[in-house]
């Protein structure tokens, strides 16, 4: 193992922040090795204009890390779990999930009203088509409007389009210090999260047994196993991080409960079901939980949204 370990990271504030708390960890655990981060940009850094879901590209913020874990420049990539594709590229494995934040949405409003007293025909920023379909389903009303971009951006933006909301991941507004900036914390009845929301994920390359024992000291069981369930649930409908699916794994005492949403883009129509079993059994509660979904029609509804959208998976 090498004495200094290279961590690369997106140089978001927001990943950057990440990656350090992976790297006092890691430390805190192996104190007899240095480490340092070195960031980057990645393709979607790169366009910021465009909805995501329209690039049609899979790891649009991992792929260049991963091109540096492979080619070892970096001996670690962190990632935002539910930016990691299901599927790897050969030679890649995550190497650890870190514990999980409370991985829900929260809505950052104006004038202080929340979900249900927002003004009808409120305007509500968002860049995720999983947002706009479950909160159009909750509130018909509403127009939602594409924003992108980094957390002061996305303020900068709910001032100057006179937006009268924005919706956000809560983990990423905690990290960064903002929670005071919150109105309300959206709840799971209304808007299920991102697959992985709210934890980081530790890439690195398979074949390194020395990276993999390093990184156990912050691999958090629990939050491996949801976000495992979450990922098989995913995969399975085919889907990725740009269409309208939605999913929460929560372990307890065992067992675990996994639920999951696949909605119309237009929010008319929300699948949503759960199951529930054995923690370790977490891939096969993914893939049963989409089964159930794709025999009520969920894959009729992710092609409409491909279609619609012009997503390509």
């Amino acid at each position: 193992m090498p004495k200094e370990i290279i961590i690369g990271s997106r140089d978001s504030d927001l990943a950057m922040w990440q990656s350090r708390w992976v790297a006092q960890a890691l430390r805190r655990a192996h104190p007899e090795h240095s480490i340092r981060i070195t960031g980057m940009k990645t393709k979607g850094d790169h366009i910021l204009e465009v909805a995501l879901a329209k690039i049609g590209d899979k790891g649009l913020f991992t792929k260049e890390l991963e091109a540096a874990l492979l080619n070892g420049t970096i001996d670690l990539a962190v990632h935002s779990m539910k930016d990691l594709p299901t599927g790897l590229p050969d030679g890649l494995v995550i190497g650890a999930v870190c514990r999980r934040e409370q991985p829900g949405d929260v809505l950052i409003s104006r004038t202080g009203a929340d979900l249900d007293n927002l003004r009808r025909g409120a305007r509500v920023g968002t860049s995720s088509l999983r947002r706009r379909a479950q909160l159009l389903h909750y509130r018909p009303d509403l127009q939602m409007v594409d924003i992108r971009g980094n957390l002061n951006t996305r303020l900068r933006k709910l001032k100057e389009l006179e937006l009268d909301a924005i919706v956000l991941a809560y983990a990423g507004i905690k990290r960064l210090g903002c929670e005071d900036m919150i109105t309300q914390y959206i709840p799971y009845e209304v808007c299920l999260p991102a697959v992985g929301q709210g934890s980081l994920g530790i890439e690195l390359r398979a074949g390194d047994g020395a990276m993999r024992e390093l990184v156990a000291a912050v691999d958090h069981k629990p939050s491996r196993t949801a976000i495992e369930a979450e990922r098989a649930f995913m995969k399975r409908l085919e889907g990725g991080c740009q269409v309208p699916i939605g999913a929460l794994g929560r372990v307890e005492n065992g067992t675990l409960q996994l639920e999951g949403v696949v909605a119309e883009l237009n929010g008319t129509k929300a699948l949503r079901r759960d199951v529930t079993g054995p923690a370790d059994d977490a891939a096969g509660l993914g893939d049963r939980l989409a089964e159930i979904l794709l025999d009520a029609g969920a894959g009729e509804i992710l092609r409409r949204a491909r279609q619609e959208y012009g997503i390509n998976d």
